[in-house]
């Protein structure tokens, strides 16, 4: 088995959960693949000392490699998903953070999970992701213009509100007044729009939520839509320039663009264990009152 490591270390609170998982690794004689920075970083911290191969961007990972584990939270499997884009690498996210609507397995399972990782016993969460195409072109969002949990328009250098005139397949839906629009997920669902008022989805469903962002009018409600709508968006505004997120990844864009945001032809292979299931996670996390977000 080949398996390709990302990770963020976070002090000493990550350095038990790394080693476990190298020496686990290493005892069941798997072959590892470890992102170059975050290698650099273990072996400064002394974690690991024997040389490993790495890879540094998305080409390095290819149909050779079994699985990606992702050490850290939630955030970290969004940049790990960078890596996989539309390989088909199915990703386990070992939860290193205080987070885990995606990062499920906690530090006191790793071992037990990780075999069942290595016997294959696992299922597979199939999870839809959102592209961008901006008009006129913007380079900060054309080398990687895909997200996994949302897309959001937000203002800028300003305390005024925007505009956002919205429409779907090409038919006018509403001209937001509104701090900004998040167009999410179902993996998102659970994030930010979750925040400002949108409903949670399970991860199978075929459907996106446009959530407005501290909306001026009242009655502007969070829409469910079906995910193949071609969703375009146009902000107006006081200031010349807006933000758009692609998950963590920020860009500044003038005025005049026009943005189209549709489901992405191929989607990320999330790792399922049967004792760590979705609603597992939303019951234990929501519904009895933890309410720690993605």
């Amino acid at each position: 088995m080949k398996v390709a490591i990302f990770g963020q270390y976070y002090q000493n609170d990550t350095r038990p959960i790394i080693k476990d998982i190298f020496v686990f690794f290493n005892a069941n004689n798997v072959e590892l693949v470890i992102e170059e920075k975050f290698l650099k970083i273990l072996y400064e911290e002394k974690i690991v000392q024997k040389e490993y191969k790495t890879f540094n961007s998305h080409e390095c990972i290819d149909s050779s490699i079994d699985i990606m584990v992702s050490i850290g939270g939630d955030g970290t499997i969004l940049r790990a998903a960078t890596f996989v884009r539309n390989s088909g690498v199915p990703i386990i996210g070992i939860n290193a953070g205080r987070l885990g609507f995606l990062a499920k397995v906690q530090k006191g399972n790793i071992e037990s999970f990780l075999q069942l990782v290595l016997e294959k016993k696992y299922t597979i969460s199939k999870r839809t992701l959102l592209s961008l195409e901006c008009h006129p072109e913007n380079k900060q969002i054309s080398e990687l213009n895909f997200a996994m949990n949302e897309i959001s328009v937000s203002r800028k250098d300003t305390t005024s509100m925007i505009t956002i005139d919205t429409a779907l397949n090409d038919e006018h839906l509403n001209s937001y007044w509104a701090d900004g629009l998040i167009v999410s997920t179902p993996t998102g669902s659970t994030g930010y729009s979750l925040s400002c008022g949108g409903p949670v989805l399970t991860p199978d469903v075929k459907v996106l939520v446009i959530t407005p962002i501290a909306p001026h009018n009242l009655n502007a409600r969070p829409l469910v839509i079906s995910d193949d709508t071609k969703i375009t968006l146009q902000v107006s505004g006081r200031e010349d320039q807006y933000l758009v997120s692609l998950d963590s990844r920020i860009a500044t864009l003038d005025k005049n663009a026009v943005l189209t945001i549709s489901k992405t032809p191929f989607q990320i292979n999330m790792v399922e264990i049967p004792e760590e299931t979705f609603l597992k996670t939303l019951r234990n996390k929501l519904l009895w009152g933890e309410d720690k977000r993605n």
